[in-house]
């Protein structure tokens, strides 16, 4: 009998989150720190495209993450 792994979902930071929690949720998502996540961010708003429309529909359409939060030490 083998256990169900647990599946990943993409939801927003609620512990890791300056503005709403998007990068930060991506940041969990992948195994990355959330610092560079934000940092990509920044330096792609340099060039030109639609990042902060991305980022409000991001906002909108990824779900914030429910589960209480536990402290990794």
């Amino acid at each position: 009998m083998t256990t169900p792994t647990p599946s990943r979902r993409l939801t927003r930071s609620t512990s890791d989150k300056w503005i709403a929690g998007v990068c930060g949720g991506i940041a969990e998502y992948f195994g990355w720190s959330a610092n560079i996540v934000r940092l990509l961010f920044v330096l792609s708003c340099l060039l030109p495209g639609p990042q902060f429309i991305l980022y409000l529909v991001l906002w909108l359409v990824i779900p914030k993450n429910k589960a209480p939060h536990v402290a990794q030490w």
